[in-house]
């Protein structure tokens, strides 16, 4: 009788317990060109989610962001996540911004639908990524475009890096070694 109710009271505490879901490979997302992005599909490859926007002065950051890409591909993946959160400077659809960022940046990097960051519709990835509760390591404020966050191999979140965080510095460089 006590451990049936020991089963009882540790399912009627869990259910209002907040376990955090220590992995980004549990997300799908759409991606930019109507497909799923499967984030398990990663596995054994550290992945960079950084929210992009077209009009912005860290846009020229694409350029460093497929330069990291290419040179990482074979451990790093980078997904991109256009948002208009920020002074509308993501106000493209999603067939626009696939155009800007294959043209101007030549960007091959895995891309995922328009999507909110921050307020009342943030999406769930950023909800995870955001919040410790979630994600079990960090709480961070998406400030601006080009934040950026990076999971190791295992899909664990491992750094944040604000929007001044250059692609191809140190503080990046120094998980890929």
């Amino acid at each position: 009788m006590k451990k049936l109710l020991s089963f009882i009271a540790i399912g009627i505490l869990s259910a209002f317990t907040v376990i955090p879901i220590n992995s980004i490979h549990q997300f799908k997302v759409k991606s930019i060109d109507g497909g799923i992005i499967d984030f398990s599909k990663f596995k054994g490859k550290k992945i960079l989610v950084v929210n992009v926007a077209s009009q912005c002065g860290y846009t020229r950051q694409y350029a460093g962001l497929e330069k990291l890409y290419e040179s990482h591909k074979d451990k790093l993946v980078i997904v991109g996540f256009p948002a208009n959160n920020f002074g509308s400077q993501e106000p493209g659809t999603d067939p626009e911004i696939v155009q800007f960022c294959k043209a101007r940046f030549g960007v091959t990097f895995p891309m995922a639908s328009k999507i909110s960051v921050k307020g009342i519709d943030v999406a769930p990835i950023y909800q995870w990524l955001t919040s410790k509760e979630k994600n079990g390591v960090l709480e961070a404020t998406i400030g601006w475009n080009f934040n950026k966050f990076l999971m190791d191999e295992n899909g664990k979140l491992l750094a944040y890096f604000p929007s001044k965080t250059e692609p191809d510095s140190d503080d990046i460089l120094k998980y890929l070694k």
